[in-house]
């Protein structure tokens, strides 16, 4: 038997939660997840800016393993992370709560599973710099 199901072949996002684009956000929490080859910290991050997008929330992960540690770095750098900690190579999860910066997003799906990418980061005085660039009509569709 054969049915017709109207939109079946259009490409639909699987999870609507994904933000695609740059944002001005706050780091709302941390969590350390231990793992033998790759540990990492999950962030979730809550939109000031665009407007069109304020409040949501998303979460990403940034791994510590010694391959992935220049992102991490790079994250806690723009982010405004005290510098005597990181100079220490101390990482305290309090002190990262409430941090502001730029993110840059986007999503890819692998083996059928989404998943969110942090692509790029910058200090949140830049914002005026990037906030432009945003896609109007992204705004829009949310």
């Amino acid at each position: 038997m054969k049915r017709h199901i109207a939109g079946l072949s259009h490409h639909v996002n699987a999870d609507p939660d994904f933000l695609d684009g740059v944002f001005l956000v706050r780091v709302e929490r941390v969590f350390y997840r231990w793992h033998p080859q790759r540990p990492y910290f999950v962030l979730r991050f809550v939109v000031i800016e665009p407007q069109g997008f304020a409040n949501r929330q998303f979460a990403g992960r940034l791994y510590c393993s010694e391959r992935a540690l220049w992102k991490f770095n790079w994250f806690l750098r723009d982010f405004g992370y005290d510098p005597d900690l990181l100079g220490r190579e101390e990482v305290d999860e309090k002190a990262i709560v409430g941090l502001r910066g730029i993110v840059r997003t986007s999503h890819a799906s692998i083996n059928g599973r989404a998943y969110l990418n942090l692509e790029g980061f910058a200090p949140a005085a830049d914002w005026q710099e990037f906030g432009p660039a945003v896609p109007q009509e992204a705004a829009r569709g949310l």
